[in-house]
């Protein structure tokens, strides 16, 4: 009887270790779609209104980054 139970027990833990694994993946992928999403969509919306002229997309991050942290600390 005690080793029927393992057995069960053995099955109902890697049953739930799949569903765990299942689980926790998709919640990887739908986290890097979102990211990745908002990351195209920031970087387009500094390239059409925040860009200065001669500047990269990443340049002007740094630069409007580097603002904010003076205005916080003048606040």
């Amino acid at each position: 009887m005690n080793k029927k139970l393992n057995e069960i027990e053995t099955k109902v833990v890697k049953t739930y270790k799949r569903i765990e694994d299942s689980v926790v993946g998709s919640y990887k992928k739908i986290e890097e779609e979102v990211v990745d999403g908002y990351q195209k969509i920031e970087d387009k919306f500094v390239e059409k209104y925040l860009l200065n002229e001669n500047e990269t997309v990443d340049e002007a991050k740094k630069r409007l980054d580097k603002k904010r942290k003076e205005d916080s600390r003048n606040d």
